[in-house]
């Protein structure tokens, strides 16, 4: 309905006071696939808002067959088809991503011992696995060492996480051995609910964020990866919870905020970072 609306102010056919043609084409692009990409292939053709759409679609990777309708106005002279032909080769999409700083501030956040999938994805509380901010209310619910949920067995410790977030810093998630068990992507989730930054024009996802474990299970460690994180293997015996310090991702050093004093040193898995 959304994409059918701006479709129809893009086309002229229908009018809004508070969106022109070419907002409407710039808030299809956001919508990152599906029913927004045959009216900007559409939009190619208009000189006013080719330019807008040609951004967009060279940002925009799920066409599938509509990859062809592109290619087939590029073949045609549209020199704004060739554009996003051009872009999706290079790929633009993901070079255009901001690099990772060469520092990280983030204030600690430390379960410790072993935290499995079902301490951060409970299983009774399957059924609200789709809204993430909802279940992520579920993530260590139960009592642990240095743990406090605001409601025991119900809700997870939002007063603990929010005093932690007045220190100004983002949190990250620390803990001994992190997220054994079954793969779950709620688990995932609701790590970066609290840890990570808003999508814009994504409601109720988040992406980012930084996990420190002694050892990560793999496939969580892969998932957190694809959910734009970053996970780190390191020794956490020196960080603490409420702790302040400073990643520097390219050094493979850990240091205290306050001090600069060096508390761990860490290896990279992968070394490209954008």
């Amino acid at each position: 309905m959304k994409a059918d609306f701006l479709a129809a102010i893009t086309k002229g056919k229908t009018y809004s006071p508070l969106l022109t043609r070419a907002k409407a084409t710039e808030l299809l692009g956001t919508i990152q696939g599906g029913y927004n990409i045959s009216p900007l292939i559409d939009a190619l053709d208009d000189e006013q808002l080719a330019p807008i759409a040609a951004k967009a679609l060279s940002h925009t990777l799920l066409m599938f067959y509509n990859f062809y309708d592109v290619e087939e106005k590029a073949n045609m002279g549209n020199q704004y088809a060739r554009q996003v032909i051009d872009s999706w080769a290079n790929p633009e999409w993901f070079l255009d991503k901001p690099e990772l700083a060469e520092k990280l501030t983030v204030t600690v956040f430390k379960v410790t011992g072993e935290t499995n999938t079902d301490d951060l994805s409970p299983a009774p509380d399957a059924w609200s696995r789709p809204d993430i901010p909802l279940h992520a209310e579920a993530m260590l619910k139960n009592t642990r060492d240095g743990i406090i949920p605001d409601e025991l067995g119900v809700i997870r410790p939002i007063k603990q996480i929010e005093t932690l977030c007045e220190k100004g810093f983002p949190l990250a998630y620390v803990g001994d051995v992190v997220s054994t068990g079954s793969s779950r992507k709620s688990a995932t989730n609701s790590v970066i609910w609290f840890m990570g930054k808003d999508i814009p024009f994504v409601p109720n996802k988040r992406n980012g964020g930084v996990v420190l474990g002694g050892k990560i299970a793999p496939i969580f460690f892969n998932t957190m990866q694809d959910a734009g994180a970053l996970p780190i293997e390191v020794d956490v015996t020196s960080l603490n919870m409420g702790d302040m310090i400073d990643i520097y991702p390219y050094k493979g050093e850990i240091r205290c905020h306050a001090t600069n004093a060096l508390l761990t040193n860490f290896c990279i898995k992968n070394r490209r970072f954008t």
